[in-house]
């Protein structure tokens, strides 16, 4: 298909398009390009790509990402598969900037482009989103801030300040925080780069530096992880207060010593299922409309907005906040 045609497919342009008025998929490669391979979030969506690979055996349907959180390293991956001919790349890009150029030049020459925790992202055809961020990060920390009794000292991390939705949840998080005067935000915004050891490092320096701080709100899916180890070791359980956005069952035995109040997440599973099914869509020439069904749980009846360049933005309803009492209804 000509990036001609995928446009006007999408954007219900009207540019003159010759042939056939149906738009037949000429490829058959879906690939999903995520932040960082091997780490729990980003193992979950892939038992979604590889479950959507089972329901369309006709396609080649797979997923790659860098070995550690390096946005060069993403970079590469994804003008590699433009190289090889991917007809539709499914990316949760590391920082949505860095792919700007390579994402408008692959879109040039016809390839489907979706991204996934990129709202901002220019040169995409959807932007798939599982909720509103400025919801999610509101309700996590209102949930902490509930936790802290809307007093003390709290801060914030993010996976990277380049990640688009890290960012937006702290914001948020900052913004509803006002509603509580008593909180104080000290040394906002630690960089984690989803990584367990170096979150736990940073947190015990934030501890030592602020032996009374009374909270955390955390971003990146290990964040939580490191956070609560150095909250259980320091014997602070019970008295510094920890919410972000963690998984399930990684999260278990913090949630049960009481060291992480509570997590935020969405299914990685069925964003990673949405998303190659955008992709999908958009290979057969298909227009994606409000309230469409995309057949995944939380995607039901999405919403569909104008995005941050000529592309779409795709709402599901798929948050989840889950607790020490109600985490294991949603043991993944």
């Amino acid at each position: 298909m000509t990036s001609r045609a995928i446009k006007a497919a999408l954007f219900g342009s009207a540019m003159a398009i010759t042939g056939q008025g149906a738009l037949a998929a000429e490829g058959n490669t879906i690939t999903t390009v995520v932040k960082i391979s091997g780490i729990p979030w980003f193992d979950r969506m892939e038992t979604g790509v590889e479950a959507y690979a089972e329901q369309h055996p006709e396609m080649e349907i797979s997923q790659v990402g860098p070995a550690t959180a390096d946005s060069a390293q993403q970079l590469q991956i994804v003008q590699d598969l433009i190289a090889k001919g991917t007809d539709a790349l499914a990316i949760v890009p590391m920082d949505p900037t860095i792919l700007e150029g390579v994402l408008r030049r692959a879109m040039d020459r016809g390839t489907i482009i979706v991204t996934h925790e990129a709202d901002n992202q220019i040169n995409t055809m959807v932007d798939v989103e599982a909720f509103d961020n400025s919801d999610y990060g509101t309700a996590l920390n209102e949930r902490l801030a509930e936790c802290m009794g809307g007093e003390g000292k709290w801060t914030t991390f993010v996976g990277s300040l380049g990640s688009r939705t890290h960012m937006q949840w702290v914001g948020a998080g900052e913004e509803n925080a006002k509603q509580h005067p008593g909180m104080q935000l000290v040394d906002p915004n630690n960089e984690s780069f989803d990584d367990a050891q170096g979150t736990y490092e940073k947190a015990k320096e934030i501890l030592r530096k602020h032996p009374d701080i009374r909270g955390f709100q955390t971003s990146a899916g290990n964040d939580v992880l490191g956070v609560g180890r150095a909250i259980e070791e320091a014997g602070l359980t019970g008295q510094v207060c920890l919410v972000g956005t963690g998984l399930p069952n990684p999260s278990a035995a913090y949630l049960d010593s009481g060291a992480i109040t509570a997590i935020g997440f969405w299914d990685p599973q069925k964003a990673g299922m949405a998303m190659n099914e955008v992709a999908r869509i958009l290979l057969e020439g298909g227009e994606i409309k409000d309230g469409m069904d995309l057949g995944v749980e939380g995607y039901n009846a999405v919403s569909v907005r104008p995005g941050a360049g000529d592309g779409k933005l795709v709402v599901g309803d798929g948050m989840v906040l889950a607790d020490k009492d109600t985490y294991q209804d949603h043991l993944f």
